[in-house]
């Protein structure tokens, strides 16, 4: 599923556009959509995920410690969470982001100053998410150097020897990556507003069940964080979860 997550998005706005007619509103929207996909696919795939073999591949660090969770013993346990979760209910909540855009086939408002701004503001959140990926890629991978060299965790450099991202968007939010992906959906609702749907319609629930999955998700690698690093705990106290706001600053000795 987590190879699928920036793939199956891309074919359903793109479906949805060409049985529309490929009105200018939703050619923007698939075409967003894309950048977001491809964002998401070359991260992912750097890290190892896809291989020629599709059951193959790097996977997310936090399933491993969740499977040896005591509450997924025994293994059939995990295979149900699996099956329900994962399996379907995340492909099921991959498509519901894209209702936005199945709840635009039949407007008839042209695209407008609304669309715009929607547009803007989903293609900014996009760019921030590209940076935070990067500014963590470069992190995690100049530690993970030095500590396959045999070096300690304490003794690499300031800040690598924290285990954990500090600077840049990290300095400022603990999921910069997290607030720009909620943030890019909530955009691509906007577009339903400005195609007269409506300020509240049903094609909402993807954005908000994904804020719950997020909410969730964030709390986990906190979780897994926080037994790893002893300074995780004060990050959490001294910076925003998800929204930008006062820079991190170490505990003093």
């Amino acid at each position: 599923m987590d190879k699928l997550w920036s793939l199956l998005p891309i074919a359903y706005t793109w479906i949805i556009a060409f049985k529309a007619g490929l009105p200018l509103r939703l050619v923007v929207m698939a075409c967003l959509v894309t950048l977001w996909g491809a964002r998401l696919t070359f991260n992912f795939a750097r890290k190892g995920a896809y291989k020629l073999r599709f059951w193959e591949g790097e996977e997310d660090y936090r399933w491993k410690v969740l499977r040896e969770k005591k509450e997924f013993q025994p293994h059939w346990k995990w295979m149900v969470f699996n099956l329900f979760f994962i399996s379907l209910y995340q492909n099921v909540l991959v498509l519901m982001t894209t209702f936005p855009a199945l709840v635009l086939m039949g407007s008839g408002k042209s695209f407008g100053w609304m669309d715009a701004v929607a547009a803007v503001l989903m293609l900014g959140f996009i760019i921030y998410e590209t940076v935070a990926d990067e500014q963590q890629w470069r992190f995690q991978t100049a530690k993970w150097k030095m500590l396959r060299e045999g070096k300690k965790l304490e003794k690499l450099p300031a800040p690598l020897n924290k285990g954990f991202n500090t600077i840049g968007l990290w300095s400022v939010s603990r999921h910069p990556n997290y607030f720009a992906e909620q943030a890019v959906w909530c955009c691509f609702y906007l577009f339903t507003i400005a195609g007269g749907i409506g300020i509240i319609n049903w094609s909402m629930i993807g954005a908000l069940l994904l804020i719950v999955l997020f909410l969730g998700s964030s709390a986990f690698a906190e979780e897994i964080s926080a037994g790893k690093y002893p300074e995780y705990a004060h990050y959490c106290k001294t910076v925003n979860k998800f929204f930008p706001g006062k820079k991190y600053e170490a505990p003093k000795e």
